[in-house]
C-alpha cells in the first residue's frame, strides 16, 4: 500500500494483461523512477483458468510451466490428424502459479503497489482521475483491462461469437491417459450443428482436464457442459470411475469489435478489454506478450502506448474467419481439420501468432477454399 495519490502509471485488473505489463514494467530500468499502482478488488489467490500456448525456446514461464507436450491430435467425425509439434512446444500454466510468481516478483520493488479496490470510474482528463470503491486516485496514464460496458450491445453490430466452456480437472484410480500427447480439438461429440468440441490435457497417466468448448453466439446453461463432459469421459475416453478435482468455467469473446477507439492518450485499454484476445481462436497468452512488449516500445519512445498494437492483415483473416463461423456455424470441424490437415502444424503456430510469411498465409487461404470462404471474404471488404 501507498500513501501516494498519484502516479505515473494505474493499471486496472490484475489478470493475465495486467500482470504481464506490470511485470516488463519492473524488469526494464527504465521504469525504475515510475510509480506503478495496480488496483483490483481480488487478491487473485485463487486457480481460476489455466492459459496454454506454444513457444519454440525456454522463456521468462518456463519455471511455471504446469506440463507440455510435443505432441498433439485433432480429432473430426471422420478423421484423426496427428502432430508433431516439434520444435514446438504446447504449454499450460494454471493461473495460481501466475498469480503467485507475478506478485512475488513485483512486490519486491518498491515503486509497484497492489490497491485492492474496485474501480468505479475513470476520468479521461490530464492527469487521468480513476475512481474506485474507497478512494480517489489520479495518473499520467492509465492501463484499464475492463470490457467497455458499451460492448455488449454495439457487439451486435460486429461479428462476434463467444467462445465459452467448462472443464473438470479429474483423476482415475489407473493409468488412463497419454501424458504425451494433448487432444487440441475433439469434434466426434456435438451439441447439435453448432461448432463444440472436447479439449484434453493430460497432466499425467492418472489425471487430466477434460473441457467441452463452444464456439457459439449464445452460451449454454452450465448443466449442459457437465452432461458433455460426463459422456465424453465415459463413451470416448472409457473411464467409469474418476474424481473430480477441479473445475474452471468461461467466456472468451471472439470478436472484430473495434475495441482500439477506446484507446487514448492518458487511457489505453488492454487485455479482453482492449481486444488483444486472437478473435478467430480465443488464444490470449503469447499475444497478450507481444503487445506489452510494444507498449514498452512505445513508452520508451514517447508514442502513444497504443501505436501499431494490431497488424491490420491479421484482423482482415480473423474477421473473414468469424464472418464463416457466425453465418454457418455447423462449419467449425470443417475448418480445422482443413487448417491442421491442409497445413504443417508449424505453419499454423506461426500463422495464429501472426509471425507468417506471406506465400504461407496464401497456402493456408487455399487450403480452405470453399464457396463458404468466397462469401464471407467479399462480405468483410
Amino acid at each position: 500500500m501507498t500513501d501516494s495519490s498519484h502516479f505515473d502509471y494505474i493499471i486496472i485488473g490484475n489478470g493475465l494483461a495486467g500482470l504481464q505489463l506490470a511485470l516488463k514494467l519492473a524488469s526494464d530500468p527504465y521504469f525504475d523512477k515510475h510509480s506503478i499502482a495496480l488496483i483490483d478488488p481480488s487478491e487473485k489467490n485463487t486457480n481460476d483458468k489455466t492459459w496454454s500456448f506454444w513457444e519454440t525456446q525456454p522463456s521468462q514461464w518456463t519455471s511455471i510451466i504446469h506440463k507440455s507436450w510435443n505432441k498433439a491430435a485433432i480429432l473430426t467425425s471422420d478423421n484423426s490428424i496427428e502432430l508433431d509439434l516439434k520444435p514446438y512446444s504446447y504449454n499450460t500454466i494454471r493461473a495460481i502459479d501466475f498469480y503467485r510468481e507475478a506478485k512475488t516478483k513485483l512486490k519486491q520493488h518498491d515503486n509497484i503497489h497492489f490497491i485492492l479496490e474496485h474501480v468505479t470510474t475513470v476520468s479521461e482528463k490530464s492527469p487521468v482521475t480513476v475512481t474506485t470503491n474507497r478512494n480517489s486516485y489520479s495518473a499520467t496514464h492509465v492501463f484499464d483491462s475492463r470490457v467497455p460496458e458499451t460492448f455488449s450491445k454495439a457487439s451486435k453490430n460486429s461479428i462476434s461469437i463467444i467462445q465459452h466452456f467448462k472443464g473438470w480437472i479429474i483423476k482415475t484410480e489407473k493409468d488412463s491417459f497419454d501424458e504425451n500427447k494433448v487432444i487440441m480439438m475433439d469434434y466426434r461429440l456435438k451439441d447439435g450443428d453448432q461448432t463444440t468440441f472436447t479439449y484434453v490435457l493430460p497432466f499425467s497417466k492418472r489425471e487430466a482436464l477434460v473441457e467441452f468448448t463452444y464456439f457459439t453466439e449464445h452460451t449454454v446453461k452450465e448443466g449442459v457442459y457437465d452432461s458433455f463432459i460426463k459422456t465424453y469421459i465415459k463413451d470416448y475416453l472409457n473411464i467409469d470411475t474418476y474424481s473430480i478435482v477441479e473445475t474452471e468455467m468461461g467466456q472468451i469473446p471472439m470478436s472484430n469489435y473495434n475495441f482500439s477507439k477506446f484507446n487514448t492518450k492518458y487511457i489505453t485499454k488492454i487485455g479482453t478489454g482492449g481486444g488483444w484476445v486472437k478473435g478467430s481462436t480465443g488464444y490470449s497468452f503469447k499475444h497478450t506478450e507481444k503487445k506489452v512488449s510494444k507498449i514498452i516500445e512505445n513508452l520508451k519512445t514517447d508514442k502513444i502506448p497504443s501505436h501499431q498494437l494490431f497488424k491490420s492483415k491479421y484482423r482482415f483473416y480473423d474477421k473473414v474467419f468469424l464472418k464463416v463461423l457466425k453465418d454457418e456455424n455447423h462449419k467449425g470441424e470443417w475448418i480445422f481439420q482443413q487448417f491442421y490437415d491442409k497445413n504443417s502444424v508449424q505453419t499454423m503456430f506461426r500463422f495464429l501468432d501472426e509471425e507468417s510469411m506471406f506465400s504461407e498465409e496464401l497456402k493456408i487461404m487455399m487450403s480452405l477454399f470453399s464457396w463458404s470462404f468466397i462469401k464471407a471474404f467479399f462480405k468483410t471488404l
